[in-house]
């Protein structure tokens, strides 16, 4: 999930090779994603990137969630 549509997000060519990052910091979107699937609970997260906040990361993956590829 790349997190094109959601707010917090932004993709800008030449920053992070033009990946889909966190608004205002160098963080792939979907590494928050992929620490939260792997069970790091949402304060060790922002302990890895605090220029993110924890009410961040929690929209980040509230927004990952919602948008999930429904299975068919």
């Amino acid at each position: 999930m790349s997190g094109t549509g959601c707010d917090l997000v932004e993709q800008v060519p030449g920053k992070v090779s033009g990946q889909p990052v966190v608004k205002g910091a160098p963080i792939r979107a979907d590494q928050i994603v992929e620490d939260a699937e792997l069970g790091s609970p949402v304060e060790e997260i922002a302990e890895n990137y605090p220029s993110l906040s924890v009410e961040k990361i929690k929209k980040r993956l509230a927004f990952a969630h919602a948008h999930q590829p429904q299975p068919q």
